[in-house]
């Protein structure tokens, strides 16, 4: 899109709505205001920037960015209708961007702080720039789908922290007072004992979303628009969701996994085209080896018609035994109480609190290593074969195309086969 026709477009739709909601000068003498930017406007990126204007009045949205027009129409009516966040929806049309180079835009705009919530694939892509930019991070999980992403982002952690950068990353179980308070008690003060064994479900009881091609769309955006079903900007729904599951249980441990083993994975629902079906997997059953020799198992699944969902982690102890879920934390039966905060806007408190104070939250090398956690466990399932953390950080696997043509063809690997599909 032309920046006319851009601009022309905007006018003429929501950004004109947006403009009457929140007029211009309306913030201009509150210099304490934290100005945000959104890159990925879709449904996480418009829960993200709630988020953080609900927990947070001295922060404006003043610049967002998606490579689809109807994405920023549905950020701006989401956002823009809610009592406690639309005068705090400051975009206009010179701040709203549309196109693969929207991320850029939004970070060269002037905010101080940017949610990064589009697909994860270009998630290190964004990162980097963010990071050379200066300006502070709140980016969604995971933070990469490859070993090449992984390196780039790990690249990132010390120059983040020589630049003072507040980074906090969407792992919310870590600024959930419950996960907070039921892990304190398993590491301070050994409520089950030496912890003897682990494990780890994202069990859900249907199959992901899937969104059919819309006429005229070329591969790449075709790709995006249905992202979660292509690997080059998923990394499967074990890097995608179940990251959540093994991120507690590197922090529990206090450290990430040595190897994967015994990998087993698979997909139910037919595939007849990878172009058009994407070539991810619906389920995942894996182990992990920490220090110590200590085993973690580890599943996922996404199938229509199965029961129960299970979404939790349990670890046993020599004393007893914790499980852990969203709302739900006991240690040998006994229950540990939440808070009254819910953790997708404590998260944003805490980065904004982080930034205010100066006492800088960087949480960027514990969520690469728990995403890179995940792709080791993928990379397992898809080959069928034992893998070490080094061999994960060291692959040369990059799922990223090589320039990226918005309106160009790419074709799509097939569904991995385990046994078959090696090791790059």
């Amino acid at each position: 899109m032309s920046e006319t026709n851009r601009r022309d477009f905007l006018s003429a739709s929501a950004i004109g709505a947006a403009a009457l909601l929140a007029p211009s000068g309306v913030h201009a003498a509150a210099d304490n205001m934290i100005k945000v930017g959104v890159i990925g406007c879709g449904g996480r990126g418009r829960g993200a920037a709630i988020n953080t204007l609900d927990g947070n009045p001295d922060v404006k949205i003043t610049a967002i960015g998606d490579v689809f027009d109807d994405s920023i129409k549905s950020f701006i009516a989401n956002v823009g209708k809610a009592k406690s966040t639309k005068d705090r929806l400051a975009v206009t049309p010179e701040t709203t961007f549309v196109g693969l180079d929207a991320y850029q835009k939004v970070i060269d705009s002037g905010v101080d702080l940017v949610i990064l919530a589009s697909p994860p694939g270009f998630r290190p892509i964004h990162l980097e720039a963010a990071v050379k930019k200066g300006v502070h991070i709140f980016t969604e999980k995971p933070v990469a789908v490859d070993a090449a992403g992984i390196r780039k982002v790990l690249a990132l952690v010390e120059e983040s922290k020589k630049k003072n950068i507040s980074i906090v990353a969407g792992t919310q179980r870590r600024h959930q007072k419950g996960y907070l308070d039921t892990i304190a008690k398993l590491q301070n003060d050994k409520a089950i004992g030496d912890i003897v064994a682990g494990r780890v479900y994202w069990n859900n009881t249907n199959s992901i979303w899937f969104r059919p091609r819309k006429e005229g769309m070329s591969d790449v955006q075709y790709q995006i628009h249905n992202w979660y079903h292509f690997n080059w900007l998923c990394g499967d729904h074990i890097v995608e969701q179940h990251v959540h599951n093994l991120d507690v249980a590197n922090w529990v441990l206090g450290s990430h996994p040595l190897r994967c083993n015994g990998g087993m994975g698979g997909r139910v629902r037919p595939c007849k085209d990878p172009n058009v079906d994407g070539q991810i997997f619906d389920h995942f059953a894996l182990e992990y080896e920490y220090p110590n020799g200590f085993i973690l198992q580890s599943f996922c699944r996404q199938i229509d018609s199965c029961s129960p969902g299970v979404v939790e982690e349990h670890f046993v102890g020599s004393k007893g035994r914790c499980r852990m879920k969203d709302g739900l934390w006991f240690i040998n039966d006994e229950e540990i109480k939440g808070g009254p905060i819910g953790p997708y806007v404590q998260e944003h408190i805490d980065l904004v609190n982080s930034i205010k104070s100066k006492k800088h939250l960087n949480e960027l090398q514990q969520v690469a290593e728990s995403t890179l956690t995940a792709i080791m466990g993928r990379m397992c399932a898809y080959t069928g074969k034992s893998m070490t953390w080094e061999q994960a950080l060291k692959s040369q696997e990059n799922t990223m195309p090589a320039n990226l043509d918005w309106n160009g063809k790419l074709e799509v690997s097939a569904v991995p086969v385990p046994g078959k599909t090696k090791l790059i």
